[in-house]
């Protein structure tokens, strides 16, 4: 018997890689993202237009922590169980404290906050649901629907935003919430089939 060279990709490399450290880089910037939740609901219920520029920037600076985050950890291994539990709990949080804040606020109907979060929430409890039998990866539409709530809570936030653009976005927002978060059901029913036939062999 040969003996094979050492790739790097063996059950001997996987052994001999070093455990990730949970407070790498990636989970400080997430963990500043869920600390920045409460900081932005704070000066989203203070008056003043100055509150909500102040409100604004936060939020836009913790959206792009999200980004952050995810490219380090992609980038330099520092991918992690507890990162891959904290990056959406800080996600819906951040979202979460937005819709709630306006709804609070008599900005926007209570019936759209409870359609979005109800969606997120239900997503993230599925694929726990299904991890086992395999990860369903982003899709383009889950990208679009990140883009325009994003763009839709920015509208609100932002003083003197005119209603008909603000109904908008946030109407485009719900749209393609609820319907990447029907495909979602669907791509996880099939991977179950798959995984189940899979077993059956």
């Amino acid at each position: 018997m040969t003996d094979t060279p050492d790739t790097g990709t063996g059950p001997t490399a996987a052994s001999t890689r070093p455990k990730v450290s949970t407070w790498n880089i990636a989970n400080v910037v997430t963990v500043i993202r869920l600390a920045m939740v409460p900081f932005f609901a704070v000066c989203l219920f203070l008056p003043g237009s100055g509150w909500r520029v102040t409100a604004l920037v936060v939020f836009l600076v913790a959206s792009l922590t999200d980004l952050l985050d995810g490219e380090l950890a992609r980038r330099y291994g520092l991918v992690t169980d507890f990162g891959k539990i904290a990056d959406p709990i800080a996600d819906k949080a951040l979202i979460g404290a937005a819709l709630i804040g306006f709804s609070v606020l008599g900005e926007l109907p209570w019936w759209v906050t409870a359609v979005i979060l109800g969606r997120e929430l239900g997503v993230t409890a599925l694929r726990f649901a299904v991890i086992r039998h395999g990860v369903i990866p982003a899709s383009y539409g889950g990208k679009v629907k990140t883009v325009l709530q994003i763009a839709a809570i920015v509208s609100y936030i932002w003083p003197g935003t005119p209603g008909p653009i603000r109904w908008v976005v946030m109407g485009a927002a719900v749209v393609v919430t609820v319907g990447t978060g029907l495909d979602y059901v669907i791509r996880a029913i099939k991977l179950r089939q798959v995984a189940k036939r899979a077993r059956a062999r």
